[in-house]
């Protein structure tokens, strides 16, 4: 893998972030097609819309927090989609597993880190 610079790495993660920024939750591990994303609950799941912003120059981009309905269960990821409903899933990554005895909100800071490489 290439070494990239703090600059590069920083534009990589403003690119990837460009194509969407629909956060969605999931109760196992959604691969590369968004597998495993949650439904139901009342209110209803739906993705929702975080604002990136850059500027640390580190590779790192975070988005503003989302707030998500969620039935009771356990979830243990977040995906990125170009839509709030169908859309291309962009990406996916585990958060801290979080379980909810019944319907509530899950407060989540989505953040991308484009590696340094070796």
């Amino acid at each position: 893998m290439a070494k990239m610079s703090n600059v590069f790495r920083e534009a990589v993660a403003i690119a990837g972030t460009g194509q969407g920024a629909w956060i969605s939750l999931h109760d196992d591990d959604p691969g590369t097609t968004g597998a495993n994303e949650i439904s139901g609950g009342s209110p209803a799941y739906t993705r929702e819309q975080t604002t990136w912003t850059g500027g640390a120059s580190d590779g790192s981009v975070s988005g503003s927090e989302v707030q998500i309905d969620v039935p009771g269960g356990t979830y243990t990821h977040i995906g990125c989609w170009t839509a709030q409903t169908g859309g291309t899933f962009l990406w996916g990554t585990a958060i801290n597993s979080v379980t909810f005895p019944g319907q509530g909100i899950l407060k989540v800071t989505p953040t991308v880190q484009v590696p340094q490489g070796s």
